[in-house]
């Protein structure tokens, strides 16, 4: 079997390695306790967090045991990383909640009978944690000058860093002493946001147990103009099947540029490498073909394989005109919202079709929407009940985002 440290850098997950040669090794010769933390900021898991759920997948195949580390303390300070404004606090049933929810998630990741991998929360340990004990103990090992010029807290001096956010790479360098003191731990992997806090945590083990731990960085996904693969004018594109539909969630895929189509492939499905790049190699028309693979695949890992053959046979049947409108995104709406008119602005952002009225007029001024495949061009369209047919109003935004309204 390859070393898993290969696959992963030759599939494009590793960005930042520490001492890579020698986590190499390690990796070879013996099986390894690694972690990835996730804040519990929503309820649901979403596209950007697969990508690491993949890689524990993988790191789990080849033997290696994953630490989920969920962050129900880290989750109540909140990391400034990539971020221009202090996140939103939330409260400890909030945080709660989602945590259990990440959880229920995960689990259909990776496999954790028998100790295979292990689910902790932080909160065990951050939440009852003595100041000055914590100050004296490892406090003491942190440069403030140092922790200043590290990116996750640089981008944000000028705008206002807070004292509660400048505690967070503490409190993960933390995690990563009490998973190795606990459950022997010796690997941090995240997002290449994230290099400054995990390499604080792998030199916080080094100086206090004076033991050889690693860290690694992946890529973040991304498109190939750099923005962040995973939002949409409508929001997050969500694990959760209840927030992003199968149906959204294949046409997401789906539609990703063709430059992009390779490298997901590589990053998001368990396809071997030689068929990644013959699928990334297709060129002109072809290349939807290699698209509607990525798609299928990506869609079956996360919401099962039924749910990924409804999706492709409901994206082909109105690609082709033959709708089958059982398998795409639909709202229920009482017929009453109907019965005075409901004016086709304020339906879109009930939709969320559209982040505002301004958007939406742009929209219909630039022929981008239709009802029933009737093309509209009037920004003041009143919607009443002699639209529907059969108690059903299909909207086509753009070429490729389909939303059914049913009446109740």
């Amino acid at each position: 079997m390859a070393n898993i440290f290969d696959v992963l850098s030759e599939r494009g997950f590793v960005e930042q390695a520490t001492h890579p040669e020698e986590l190499r090794e390690l990796l070879e010769k013996e099986s390894v306790s690694f972690y990835i933390g996730f804040d519990a900021t929503a309820d649901s898991l979403h596209l950007g967090h697969f990508l690491q759920v993949v890689a524990m997948m993988h790191m789990q195949r080849a033997g290696h045991r994953p630490i989920a580390l969920l962050g129900g303390g880290t989750t109540m300070v909140g990391d400034p990383s990539g971020k221009t404004d202090m996140r939103k606090m939330l409260t400890i049933e909030q945080i709660g909640h989602n945590a259990e929810r990440f959880k229920q998630q995960l689990s259909r990741f990776i496999n954790f009978d028998d100790d295979k991998a292990l689910l902790v929360n932080n909160a065990d340990w951050l939440l009852n944690l003595n100041y000055i004990d914590f100050l004296r103990e490892i406090g003491r090992f942190f440069s403030i000058n140092r922790m200043l010029g590290a990116e996750c807290y640089k981008s944000r001096l000028d705008g206002g860093l807070t004292f509660l956010e400048f505690n967070y790479m503490i409190m993960q360098s933390y995690d990563f002493l009490e998973l190795f003191r606990r459950y022997n731990c010796k690997l941090q992997l995240g997002g290449n946001d994230q290099w400054s806090n995990i390499l604080s945590g792998y030199e916080l083990i080094r100086k206090v147990e004076g033991e050889s731990v690693y860290a690694l960085t992946f890529k973040l996904l991304t498109t190939s103009e750099g923005k962040k693969m995973g939002k949409t004018e409508s929001g997050t594109i969500w694990l959760d099947g209840d927030k992003t539909s199968p149906y959204e969630f294949y046409q997401y895929i789906r539609n990703i540029d063709d430059r992009d189509v390779e490298k997901t492939l590589a990053l998001l499905t368990f396809l071997p490498m030689d068929e990644v790049r013959r699928l990334g190699a297709l060129e002109g028309s072809e290349i939807n073909k290699a698209k509607e693979v990525l798609a299928f695949e990506v869609t079956k890992l996360v919401h099962g394989e039924e749910e990924a053959q409804k999706a492709q046979e409901a994206a082909k049947a109105l690609f082709s005109g033959g709708a089958n409108l059982a398998n795409i995104p639909f709202t229920e709406m009482n017929t009453t919202d109907f019965e005075e008119g409901k004016d086709i602005l304020t339906l879109l952002q009930e939709l969320a079709l559209i982040p505002s009225r301004a958007e939406g007029r742009r929209l219909i001024q630039q022929g981008g929407l239709t009802i029933d495949e009737e093309s509209i061009s009037d920004p003041n369209l009143v919607i009443n009940l002699d639209r529907f047919k059969d108690n059903k109003l299909l909207i086509r935004k753009g070429k490729k985002v389909y939303h059914q309204v049913r009446l109740v």
